[in-house]
């Protein structure tokens, strides 16, 4: 399974840093997507990292601002997000996907965790 922790109620400009633990499967055997469902709107990839962190992409909105990066000794990956805007807040999620290409097809993605409120005021 994937467990996400880190989100809260930060002001804009503030910064947070979302983690994904991994549980009961070697996480550095797969690329990790993070998503977000802002309410009312539907769930959006907005960064991917392959398996050995070589390749990292983003959501052209928070290029700059958010950085994704892994840990494969310590089973977890992480998303750090800076200068926050109000348009961030929402439910952050990990997922895991053996699918090098296409990252932002959620389709491809076989395992998710639960997801992780970030709420950005002011």
């Amino acid at each position: 399974q994937l467990v996400e922790s880190g989100g809260g109620l930060v002001q804009a400009g503030g910064s947070l840093r979302l983690t994904c633990v991994a549980s009961g499967f070697p996480l550095e055997n797969f690329h990790v997507g993070w998503f977000r469902q802002a309410p009312g709107k539907e769930r959006e990839a907005i960064s991917y990292i392959s398996f050995s962190g070589g390749r990292r992409v983003y959501k052209d909105s928070v290029e700059g601002r958010f950085t994704i990066s892994r840990d494969n000794a310590k089973n977890t990956a992480y998303l750090q997000l800076n200068s926050l805007k109000p348009d961030d807040t929402g439910l952050y999620f990990c997922a895991r996907t053996k699918w090098g290409t296409d990252w932002r097809e959620q389709r491809n993605y076989d395992v998710w965790g639960q997801g992780t409120q970030v709420t950005v005021w002011g």
